[in-house]
């Protein structure tokens, strides 16, 4: 019996971003001081919340989908608290199997999963990994 035919949900699969995501949850994160960390996922994402509780008025969180996105402009920030707030976070509906965080000594992520496999994404990269190589991506 060969196993080259077995089906699983791919990154087109409608169903799959329909239901509810499988929760994901990481808290009291710290990339300060030059770092970058890595997060992987276990399935690729629905949507992704970054929230960054760092009350430094400088200490944005940057974001990026690769680490070549992060260290050059293909990335983007969550701002620091200010004034009453408690905390900035940002939401994005986006397919994605790790993401590259640097800048923030306290921040959350909280992701939404499909049950697709990330190899379905580490596939397409010209580096291997989470749409790497991309226009927009690094």
């Amino acid at each position: 019996m060969s196993l080259s035919n077995v089906y699983t949900a791919g990154l087109n699969n409608v169903g799959s971003y329909q239901v509810s995501g499988i929760p994901f949850a990481t808290g009291s994160l710290s990339a300060t001081d030059g770092t970058t960390l890595q997060i992987i996922f276990p399935y690729v994402t629905q949507w992704i919340t970054f929230v960054n509780h760092d009350g430094g008025s400088t200490n944005h969180l940057e974001v990026g989908f690769s680490a070549l996105g992060l260290a050059g402009s293909n990335s983007f920030r969550v701002g620091p608290q200010s004034g009453t707030e408690h905390t900035q976070n940002l939401t994005i509906n986006v397919k994605a199997s790790r993401v590259f965080l640097t800048g923030s000594s306290d921040f959350d992520i909280i992701a939404g999963l499909t049950n697709i496999p990330i190899e379905r994404v580490d596939n397409i990269g010209v580096s291997g990994n989470n749409w790497s190589g991309s226009v927009g991506v690094g």
